[in-house]
């Protein structure tokens, strides 16, 4: 099999090098598409691939992802960032992964290892991301009787692991970014919403909170969803950051009556009434944060 890697890049002069290094001995081609670097980052991969595409940037990363991919002519291609870095036990388990790949495989996962020191909008430390796609598909048909054609791609879990590491802290790009689709289009995928959440909850400040608050109210729907209760977070919070709780009696009257119970709604709240010294109602919002599912992480705890 062959492997083309595609990258979309911009000012990426401190990483790209270190990314390439790592990635060269399993790469048959590099593809990189440059939306308006203005430092070395062009000089620095063509070192490494004469491969290289100016890409108008028009706010839009799965544009700029489609047009890198198209320039590829690989059995698979590997999507990569420049703060990536497989280290030399991982090199060698793509390696092997490489010289292994039955062709029915079609999308191949990696654990894609998150720092412990940068705070970021992600489920887990570590956690699995779709990362190798086979360039061209092939439609097959399946059951003995009643034959259909297999939708669902075969998906293999590799052990390959793939180390982000980035210079900085990018939540106030990610912000803007949210901001601006929601200005633009005037909503987007539930699945961003989620991650506006939690890049909110993770690395928000009290401004970004108060321009995120009018977006989230509207979801609110008074339902026990999902995308309602995730709202009700965020816009509880909006409250615990400015200090305006007007509308939290209200608030937690509609909330107490829900079963579905997110373990930060009840902290927030909890952190709310013990602002308004009301101790025993912040205590048993505590206790319910606690007890409660956890909602937008995981391993989230109420401390």
């Amino acid at each position: 099999m062959t492997i083309s890697v595609c990258m979309i890049v911009k000012n990426e002069e401190k990483t790209l090098a270190r990314c390439l290094d790592s990635l060269k001995s399993i790469a048959d081609e590099i593809i990189i598409a440059d939306t308006g670097s203005t430092d070395r980052t062009k000089e620095i991969a063509a070192r490494y691939t004469d491969k290289i595409y100016d890409f108008e940037w028009i706010n839009d990363f799965s544009a700029a992802r489609n047009f890198v991919f198209s320039k590829a002519t690989g059995d698979y291609i590997y999507s990569a960032d420049a703060d990536e870095v497989l280290d030399m036990g991982n090199i060698k388990r793509f390696t092997v992964l490489k010289q292994c790949m039955i062709p029915e495989v079609e999308i191949v996962t990696m654990v894609y290892v998150n720092p412990k020191d940068i705070n970021m909008a992600y489920n887990d430390l570590r956690e699995r991301r779709p990362k190798l796609f086979k360039r061209l598909r092939t439609f097959t048909w399946i059951d003995p009787i009643h034959e259909t054609v297999r939708t669902d791609p075969v998906v293999f879990d590799s052990d390959v692991e793939i180390l982000h590491c980035p210079e900085e802290n990018h939540s106030g790009r990610d912000f803007e970014a949210f901001q601006r689709v929601l200005r633009e289009k005037g909503d987007m995928s539930d699945r961003l919403w989620s991650m506006y959440a939690k890049e909110l909850f993770f690395n928000g400040k009290k401004e970004d909170f108060e321009i995120a608050e009018p977006f989230f109210k509207n979801r609110i729907n008074g339902s026990d969803t999902f995308e309602s209760l995730e709202a009700m977070c965020v816009v509880a919070r909006t409250w615990l950051e400015t200090g305006y709780f007007d509308e939290v009696e209200r608030f937690a009257d509609e909330f107490d009556g829900f079963e579905v119970r997110p373990a930060e709604l009840d902290f927030v709240l909890g952190r709310i009434f013990e602002a308004k010294g009301q101790k025993d109602r912040a205590d048993r919002y505590y206790q319910a944060s606690i007890d409660a599912e956890s909602f937008i992480r995981a391993d989230y705890k109420a401390e």
